[in-house]
């Protein structure tokens, strides 16, 4: 039974209009409502309880016809947000269990994230009412506009998978290719994890940490997929100056300058969900087919073969089959995410080495390897001192700053090894390895100053030696990637 008869019926009504004025659009006619449902009518129904159950019908109905895709196309910018937050209370107060109204939810919570109704409302944090919890103010929102609904309790289970989302965005915002970022599985990963959720789904901490989620990975999946998209037409343009118009065959089928042309990179957004994976599925293979053979430059016919062109006999060498790894430029924005994932590397073995047991803290567990550390290094994570200043904090700082590096280049060149089959993130890992090469430069020229300072002072030169241990290390580490980088 429910509560408030007459606020559940507006709201139905609400829901009501905006479906209607969608199918209206999809078919290209008005879709007349029936007869005891107009609006005038049911503000004054004799019988709500029965009105309402009329209602509830047809809107099923509609809902039915009514994909996640055609929702994702109505909920735009200039949508109200009361309609959009009337849309989000009927699917959490009847919801089905099914795949497409998860979708629909998350698609609308998504929608009330990107669109506040006060710009930059969700950027500060809040506390709960018990003072204590810190919620987002777009969670404090969830939590007015569905409290009137029945929420899920969360499981730990839930919790757990709710903390995979940070990761993956992480993962996906270090994509610089759409092809890597395709072959990275995160799609399918985190269509896995928002199925395995069930109704908890509808949870307004659930909706909290999907929706910015959402829109951060859409607009990074954006902004890859355009410069994809204007790759290929760039490919296909050089290609039709030779003369040619055959780009290359995906799945069997010949890819044409013409196709490339039609390629209509806002149609295909607007595209269904499965449908539309497919299509940007075939986009990253055919970025990643041009980049391994891409079109021939145009030779000047009157020119002749340089003699690095020519082989024995004066043959012309054969063109590679594959392009040569060229490093990426070290961009300031490079350095910042790096530096903040050494950060992390830092305080992830500090909090290691304080609670891990004396006898194998020196001993650090990591991703592919095990992590060993020097007396010193140990010393280094437990001391006391590294806010101060004067040569002794200088070189315990700068120890922890050498193993950071340290792993952060084994990890990295772990990875490589493992991504040879993917051109694309290979190429990702290997660029993140050059930044890193060159931190560990100007770690080790660093290193050399320091240690002209503690020479100068008797009473801290013992602390130069176990800094040369150490970068003795890292410069191995550092060899041994460069020379992954080289062969593959």
């Amino acid at each position: 039974m429910v509560e408030d008869p007459k606020w559940e019926l507006a709201l139905l009504a609400t829901v009501q209009s905006f479906y209607q004025r969608l199918l209206s659009d999809q078919l290209g006619g008005e879709l007349p409502a029936p007869a005891e449902l107009a609006p005038d009518v049911i503000s004054h129904a004799a019988d709500v309880h029965f009105t309402l159950d009329q209602m509830q019908l047809w809107i099923q109905l509609l809902d039915m016809a009514i994909t996640p895709a055609m929702l994702r196309l109505a909920v735009q910018s200039d949508l109200d947000p009361e309609v959009a937050e009337a849309l989000l209370r009927y699917f959490a107060r009847h919801r089905d269990d099914s795949g497409a109204n998860r979708d629909k939810t998350d698609l609308v919570a998504t929608f009330l994230f990107r669109h506040p109704r006060v710009p930059g409302q969700w950027e500060q944090r809040g506390y709960g009412l018990d003072g204590s919890i810190p919620l987002s103010p777009y969670e404090i929102a969830l939590l007015e506009i569905l409290s009137e609904s029945d929420v899920p309790v969360l499981s730990e289970n839930d919790v757990q998978l709710l903390r995979e989302f940070g990761p993956l965005l992480d993962q996906a915002n270090r994509f610089q290719d759409f092809s890597a970022l395709m072959d990275s599985g995160i799609i399918p990963r985190v269509r896995q994890l928002k199925s395995s959720l069930g109704e908890s789904i509808y949870h307004p901490g659930v909706l909290a940490t999907l929706a910015p989620y959402n829109a951060a990975f859409g607009d990074r999946f954006q902004t890859l997929f355009a410069t994809a998209a204007q790759e290929i037409k760039d490919y296909a343009h050089r290609l039709e100056e030779l003369g040619g118009s055959i780009l290359s065959t995906i799945d069997g089928v010949e890819v044409t300058v013409e196709h490339v042309a039609a390629l209509n990179q806002d149609a295909l957004m607007k595209v269904d969900y499965s449908a539309a994976l497919e299509k940007f599925r075939r986009v990253a293979r055919l970025k990643k087919e041009l980049e391994r053979r891409p079109p021939i430059r145009r030779v000047n016919p009157d020119s002749t073969p340089s003699a690095h062109a020519v082989g024995v006999g004066g043959a012309a060498a054969a063109p590679a089959l594959a392009p040569k790894y060229v490093p990426a430029a070290i961009t300031p924005q490079a350095l910042s995410i790096e530096e903040a994932k050494l950060r992390r590397v830092e305080e992830s073995i500090r909090v290691f080495v304080r609670v891990a047991d004396p006898k194998f803290r020196q001993i650090v567990p990591m991703r592919y390897f095990n992590l060993m550390l020097s007396p010193a290094e140990i010393e280094a994570y437990t001391a006391d001192y590294l806010e101060q200043s004067g040569p002794r904090a200088d070189a315990a700082r700068m120890l922890l700053r050498i193993v950071a590096v340290t792993a952060r280049i084994t990890t990295e060149t772990e990875e490589l090894k493992r991504s040879r089959n993917s051109r694309s993130i290979w190429k990702l890992h290997a660029d993140s390895l050059v930044v890193l090469v060159d931190l560990a430069k100007r770690l080790a020229e660093a290193v050399d100053r320091l240690a002209l300072v503690i020479g100068q002072q008797a009473e801290t030169q013992a602390n130069s030696e176990p800094l040369r241990g150490s970068l003795e290390k890292l410069r191995e580490r550092t060899t041994e990637a460069a020379k992954a980088i080289a062969e593959a």
